[in-house]
This record gives structure tokens, sequence and C-alpha cells, in this order.
């Protein structure tokens, strides 16, 4: 099944922890902003009907010129928290897209591949999808002395990451709670409304770009992904189409 699922990106974050400089998702990476490299990526998913990006105010025009794909594209304001920004995203989606992804611009190479995974586990039933990837290294639970009080038995932790997957009317519901403000995620909102979140393999490409040292991982990650006629290489090896810009 092809488009039957409507994609939010996250992209109005200021990114103060990379450093001084552009809107984190308009950093550029190899001749491209991250939130281009997001959208694109998307694009590829067979799923993906519809992208929604909710981009810093002063920035939605010429994102509007500038943003293609091969499925349309939106820009819409975004609010001065994430949880604003993916509510006036949902707000512009049709009601006809009864699937939703939310995504983060950060992480600007997570494969279609993962996209497809999410979309054939909200087809299946599940309302609510995550992707995760097994926690490696040792977790301690610190007091705020900042003694070791803990520690946590990672075979039953796992990292999360975006997209992540909700039947339309979860998203909806959980953005409609005023008194949840302090969900980290979208799954989180989820949990809160007493949905059961499923949880899917991540993919190591979708990394999350937040300090400067992330950028130069990757830029090398963009290297191995790009192969020298300017195609973008999938988690298979398979060759994708060109960024469009």
């Amino acid at each position: 099944m092809r488009g039957d699922v409507a994609a939010l990106v996250a992209a109005a974050g200021l990114g103060t922890r990379l450093g001084p400089g552009a809107p984190k998702a308009l950093r550029e990476l190899g001749g491209a902003s991250l939130l281009e490299h997001a959208v694109s990526r998307l694009a590829q998913a067979p799923s993906i009907g519809l992208i929604v990006v909710a981009a810093p105010a002063e920035h939605v025009d010429s994102l509007r010129a500038r943003l293609s794909a091969d499925v349309p594209v939106d820009v819409v304001a975004g609010g001065a928290t994430r949880q604003a920004s993916v509510a006036a995203a949902l707000a512009a989606v049709p009601s006809s897209y009864g699937f939703v992804v939310v995504h983060d611009a950060a992480r600007a190479f997570a494969p279609p591949e993962l996209v497809e995974r999410i979309a054939d586990a909200l087809r299946a039933g599940h309302p609510a999808v995550i992707p995760v990837l097994d926690v490696v290294d040792t977790v301690k639970q610190v007091d705020e002395t900042g003694h070791v009080v803990a520690t946590l038995d990672r075979s039953v932790l796992r990292s999360v990451q975006t997209p992540q997957g909700f039947h339309r009317d979860v998203l909806e519901t959980g953005h409609s709670r005023a008194d949840i403000t302090d969900a980290t995620d979208d799954a989180g909102l989820a949990e809160r409304i007493g949905v059961r979140v499923f949880c899917v393999p991540g993919a190591e490409t979708a990394l999350k770009i937040t300090r400067p040292a992330d950028l130069d991982r990757a830029e090398l990650l963009l290297r191995t992904l790009k192969s020298d006629d300017g195609t973008f290489r999938s988690d298979d090896g398979s060759a994708r189409r060109t960024l469009q810009t």
C-alpha cells in the first residue's frame, strides 16, 4: 500500500547545544540542510503520501519554496516547544490520513526501510509504534549528590529513535491533553493516555544530531551513504534517488 501515512517533521528547535548558527534543522551537511536530508529520505518510503514540516516561523515561506520531494510537502510555523510544533503539523494533515509518523529533523538519515517497518506495524493494528536499539553501555541510576544508587538491567532497556508511528486518533488525543506537558516524545504522550506502545528494530543510521561532534559523525555517515553517482544508499545497499533541493 502506498501513500496512506502522513509524516510530521519537527524542525522548529534552535539547537543551542550545536553552538551558534542557524536553527539546527537548517544547518548544512554535504550541501543540504539536515531538514532537506530528512525530508528526502522520508519521501523515499512508499508508505508516505504527505510530509508536513513544523519550522521556525521566519523560515516558513523560504522553506515552502525550497523543499521538494516526490510527495507533497507543506510547511507550517512551529511552536515554542516540540510538543506544540507537532500539534501544529498534525492540524495541517487532511482527515483522510489515518496513520501518522512523527520525525525529528535531527535524525536526518533515518532510512526509508525504517519508515516501512513502522507503517507495517500500524497497519497490523498496533496503535503506537517506536523504533528502538539495544542498550550496549552499562547504565547507572545516580542520585542528586552524584552517587550511584543502582545498576540497571540493560537487557530490558532500549534506546528510542524517530520516526514514531501512531494511529491518528491516538496522537490527536495525546496532544489534546493540556495537562501533559513533560513528555519527551510522542510515545510518552501515548503511554500517558493508556496506549500500549509496540517496538520495532531501529536503525544505526538514524543517529540524533545534537552536539558539534554529532555533525562530524553525520558527515562521515553521509560519505558512506553517498555513492559516486550522487545517489544515496539504503540500509540494504540498494541505490536511492538523489537528494532534491
